[in-house]
């Protein structure tokens, strides 16, 4: 059963958090997205944003993996709630 959009947003709030408990993944978020911390927390709400998360988390397998294991889901989880964003249905892979 696909994830509505409230349980994908919900979802990648928690990938926002498991990213934001590691100084280092962190950091290579907002490096990868050209934010500050203020601007993080402005935008952790936002549909498109929460998207960007998951790009991010999905980009690099072993953290991907690490991130699953971790929030004890599937690893189709991150497609599956990126799928159910706005916008998330299409995959630029540029």
């Amino acid at each position: 059963m696909p994830l509505s959009q409230q349980q994908a947003e919900a979802f990648a709030a928690q990938v926002l958090q498991w990213l934001s408990s590691d100084a280092a993944r962190i950091g290579g978020f907002l490096g990868a997205s050209g934010l500050g911390p203020a601007e993080l927390r402005q935008l952790a709400g936002q549909p498109e944003f929460l998207l960007a998360v998951l790009d991010f988390l999905m980009a690099d397998e072993p953290q991907l993996l690490a991130c699953c294991a971790d929030l004890d889901v599937p690893p189709q989880r991150p497609a599956e709630a990126r799928a159910a964003l706005p916008g998330g249905d299409e995959w630029h892979w540029t």
